[in-house]
């Protein structure tokens, strides 16, 4: 309000003063009360006058007659919140019998009793108490959310590894009052029971309600888009999956790979090829190549030229020099084959490249390199060293650790560190 009609609203009140003024004055009005043969004659004003005080004076009376009750009712508030917040750093330190007791007390205060009751149940389940812990969430859900009472109950069977009870128990509650944590956990365990297509119906629940963000909520959605085309019952079933995810999942390493393998059981190898192929030309995954090389050859043309083709862009990949090797032992081109298992062995590649080298050996009906390649295999499963294998000299060794040049799209030498 302007400093204008802020003086225009004063001036407008004293002129409603003196006109009631002047009314007043000119007939004060009569009242008169009696009672039991007394009485009382007094004007209007004054009598109007003598019941505002009366009723400031009772007003005056009952805040005084309330006051300790008020000042217990708050202290009794602040030892709750104290309580709370004791029992809440309790728990954060690990301290589960003290966490406990403050949260119950705390507990007494109403306004806090669901977050009390709650945080004394996580320490009880944390210290081993499971009566204990279940009768805090009784007690929590007679005066809360059945969702967020049975979100203690879903953490605690998730722990326990039992996904079943976890997707039974949020089944019979409505999704849409489902806490954020709620959704993720039951997105976790409809995954893991098989129903993973129902948990993708749960994503834009997520995302709405900002849990995960930025690339923990990409590699979650993957995690669960990738569960849905594994389960797949049909081709047709796993065609309407994989093409109702977004582009940046039908590029994900991940999702694609689990494309691939299914397209392979169902004989789709030329769908899962072309899967692969599409996602490392938009960006290279080191676990793609070698689900590439063990797809069925099926009626496409060979996959080493692919392979090959990849590795001028990657020549230091250890992943790739093995899947290159083992489509070059398809090939029956044996001396390359070694030549790449090699490579890949000195470029850090374990188990898998040391197996692969004894079928390679194997496939010549070479048995004692294949024995010991085999061994290697076990060696390097657990740790240990492998042992070098006979007729291998210092410069075949030196040429296997050697690093190929890399180079970047614009050609120019990519050196070693970070980019």
């Amino acid at each position: 309000m302007t400093l204008f009609w802020r003086l225009l609203a004063l001036l407008a009140l004293a002129i409603l003063g003196a006109w009631a003024w002047q009314l007043l004055a000119a007939d004060p009005g009569y009242v008169l009360v009696t009672l039991r043969g007394y009485s009382v004659e007094t004007t209007v004003v004054v009598a109007l006058a003598a019941i505002a005080l009366a009723w400031l004076a009772l007003r005056i009376v009952l805040w005084l007659l309330r006051l300790p009750f008020r000042y217990w009712k708050k202290r009794s508030r602040r030892v709750a919140r104290e309580r709370l917040a004791g029992g809440l750093v309790a728990l954060h330190e690990g301290r589960w019998a003290r966490a406990e007791k403050l949260l119950g007390r705390a507990a007494s205060d109403p306004a806090l009793r669901l977050p009390a009751l709650l945080g004394a149940a996580r320490a009880a389940t944390a210290r081993g108490d499971a009566a204990q812990a279940d009768a805090l969430r009784q007690r929590a859900a007679d005066c809360g959310d059945a969702a967020t009472v049975a979100l203690l109950d879903a953490e605690r069977l998730a722990r326990e590894g039992n996904h079943a009870a976890v997707a039974a128990l949020f089944d019979t509650l409505p999704g849409a009052s489902l806490p954020p944590r709620a959704v993720e956990l039951r997105m976790r365990a409809l995954a893991a029971t098989g129903r993973a297509s129902d948990a993708v119906a749960l994503l834009p629940a997520l995302r709405q309600s900002q849990l995960l963000e930025g690339a923990t909520l990409h590699a979650f959605e993957a995690q669960i888009s990738a569960a849905a085309l594994t389960q797949a019952a049909t081709p047709e079933l796993l065609d309407e999956r994989w093409n109702a995810l977004p582009k940046s999942l039908r590029n994900d390493a991940a999702v694609v790979g689990a494309y691939a393998e299914r397209a392979a059981a169902f004989g789709l190898e030329e769908s899962a090829a072309g899967a692969i192929e599409h996602a490392l030309k938009k960006q290279w995954s080191s676990s793609l190549p070698g689900i590439y090389s063990r797809l069925p050859r099926g009626r496409r043309a060979s996959p080493l030229k692919n392979a090959e083709r990849w590795l001028e862009q990657q020549p230091n990949d250890p992943a790739l020099l093995v899947a290159l090797g083992r489509l070059c032992r398809e090939e029956q081109l044996w001396g390359k084959a070694e030549d790449t298992l090699h490579r890949a062995i000195a470029q850090g590649a374990g188990a898998d490249a040391w197996e692969e080298l004894g079928h390679t050996y194997a496939a010549q009906h070479d048995d004692t390199r294949a024995r010991q390649a085999f061994a290697n295999a076990l060696r390097a499963a657990r740790g240990d060293a492998p042992q070098s294998l006979p007729g291998r000299g210092l410069r075949d060794l030196i040429r296997d650790e050697a690093v190929a040049e890399e180079r970047t799209p614009m050609g120019m030498p990519r050196l070693p560190g970070p980019e």
